[in-house]
C-alpha cells in the first residue's frame, strides 16, 4: 500500500469510526432517555443540539486546521468523540446526556473538514472526487453498520453501544497520533481579518462558492425529508415495523456506501463534478416521486435504491468542486461546507415532520420540489468550466 492509500485508509476508517458512534445512537436514545423519564420533545432537542454545534463550530475547527495543521484538529476531534461518547455511556441524569451529546456535536465537528481538507492537500484535481467519495462511503458504511449494532448491544445494556464507540474512537485516535502524516497544505495567512461566525457564512454565500454551499444545503434539507420520516412513512402506509424499517434502511446505506466509494471517483473524471450534480438532483426528484407510488416490498426496494444512487454522488460532488473552485483556505472552505450541510440537517427534520403532518405523501412531494429548484439553480449558476479566482476576494478567517 502505497503513503497515500495508507493515509485515505486511515481517514476512511476514522470516519466510519465517528459515523458509527452516531449511527449506534439512533435506535439507543429513544430508551435511553426513557430510562430518565423524558418525552419525546427531549428526544428531538437531544438530536437536534449535535447539529447546532456541529453548524456553529465546523468552520472553527476548518480554519483552526489551516492555522495549525490537520493533524492536531483530527486528534481533538477523535479524541472529543471518544470522551463524550463514554460520558454518555455514564450519564445518570438528563443534563448529563445533553452536556455530552453538546460536547460530541463541538468537538466531533472537527474531524469531517480536516479529513476533507487532508483530502483536498494531498489529492490531484483529477483524483478529487473520487477521495470526497471515499469519505462519503466511510459515513455510508458507519451508518450501515451503527444502528443495527448499537440495537445488539442494547439488548444486554443501554450504555454498551457509547462504551465501544468511544473504545473504537481510541483505537482510530491512535492510528491518526502515531501514523498519519501532517500533509503540506495552504497556510492561513496572517494578515487574514477576523470576523463573526456569522459574517463568515454569509460572506461565503456571497462570494465565489456561494451557489456551491447553497447546493450543500439543498442536498441535506431535500434528503432529511425521506430520512426522518420513513420510519412513519412505512409504518403507517405499509404497516412496517421496527426490523423492516431497520433493513430498509440498511439497504439503503449499501447503496448509497457502493455509490460513493465505487462509482463518484470514475464518474467525476468521466463526466465532471458539474454534470454529476445535475444529473443527481434532477434523478432524486424524480426519485422522490417515484417513492409515493409503489405497493409491493420490490417496488418499495426498487425506487429507495434508484433515489439513494441518485442523490449518493451529490454531497461529495459538491464538496470536490468547492475545494477546486474555492478562493479560501482548504480548512475553511470545508469547515463553512459541512455548516451549510449541518443548517440542512436541522432544519429538514422540522420542515419534514410539519409536512408529514399536513399529509402522507408532502414530505417526498417538498423534497422534489426543493431538488428539481436546485437543479434550475445548477443550470443557471454553475459553470462546468473551470474559471479564473478574483483577486480581490475578502479575507475570512475563524
Amino acid at each position: 500500500m502505497n503513503s497515500n492509500r495508507k493515509n485515505l485508509a486511515i481517514l476512511f476508517f476514522t470516519m466510519v469510526v465517528i459515523m458509527l458512534g452516531f449511527g449506534m445512537v439512533i435506535p439507543v436514545m429513544p430508551f435511553y432517555i426513557k430510562s430518565f423519564g423524558a418525552s419525546g420533545k427531549a428526544l428531538g432537542a437531544l438530536m437536534a443540539v449535535y447539529g447546532v454545534m456541529q453548524f456553529i463550530f465546523a468552520p472553527i475547527w476548518g480554519g483552526l486546521s489551516d492555522r495549525y495543521g490537520r493533524k492536531p484538529i483530527l486528534i481533538v476531534g477523535v479524541l472529543g468523540n471518544a470522551t463524550a461518547q463514554l460520558l454518555m455511556g455514564l450519564s445518570t441524569d438528563l443534563w448529563m446526556l445533553f452536556a455530552a451529546r453538546a460536547l460530541a456535536g463541538i468537538l466531533s465537528s472537527a474531524t469531517l473538514p480536516t479529513a476533507m481538507a487532508y483530502i483536498s492537500d494531498t489529492t490531484s484535481h483529477e483524483q478529487r472526487g473520487g477521495g470526497m467519495g471515499m469519505i462519503g462511503a466511510a459515513m455510508g458504511v458507519g451508518m450501515v453498520l451503527g444502528p443495527g449494532l448499537g440495537g445488539w448491544l442494547a439488548g444486554d445494556s443501554l450504555s454498551y453501544p457509547f462504551f465501544l464507540a468511544a473504545a473504537l474512537s481510541v483505537i482510530a485516535l491512535l492510528l491518526v497520533w502515531l501514523i498519519l502524516p501532517e500533509p503540506p497544505r495552504e497556510r492561513l495567512p496572517e494578515n487574514y481579518t477576523k470576523v463573526s461566525r456569522w459574517r463568515m457564512l454569509v460572506q461565503a454565500l456571497s462570494g465565489p462558492i456561494g451557489v456551491l454551499l447553497f447546493m450543500s444545503f439543498l442536498l441535506t434539507f431535500g434528503i432529511t425529508n425521506f430520512e426522518s420520516v420513513f420510519g412513519l412513512y412505512a409504518a403507517d402506509r405499509y404497516g412496517y415495523g421496527p426490523q423492516q424499517v431497520g433493513t430498509v434502511l440498511t439497504f439503503i446505506g449499501l447503496v448509497s456506501a457502493v455509490a460513493q466509494g465505487g462509482l463518484t471517483g470514475p464518474m467525476t473524471r468521466r463526466f465532471g463534478e458539474v454534470a454529476i450534480i445535475r444529473g443527481a438532483l434532477l434523478c432524486s426528484a424524480l426519485g422522490f416521486v417515484l417513492m409515493t407510488l409503489p405497493e409491493t416490498t420490490l417496488g418499495i426496494y426498487l425506487v429507495t435504491g434508484f433515489f439513494i444512487l441518485s442523490n449518493a454522488m451529490l454531497n461529495p460532488s459538491v464538496a470536490s468542486l468547492i475545494s477546486k473552485r474555492t478562493p479560501y483556505p482548504q480548512g475553511v472552505s470545508m469547515g463553512i461546507n459541512n455548516s451549510f450541510l449541518s443548517l440542512g440537517r436541522i432544519i429538514g427534520p422540522l420542515w419534514a415532520g410539519f409536512a408529514y403532518d399536513m399529509r402522507l405523501n408532502m414530505p417526498y412531494y417538498s423534497g422534489a420540489i426543493i431538488l428539481f429548484f436546485g437543479f434550475l439553480v445548477s443550470l443557471t449558476s454553475i459553470s462546468p468550466v473551470e474559471s479564473k479566482l478574483p483577486k480581490d476576494v475578502p479575507p475570512l478567517n475563524t
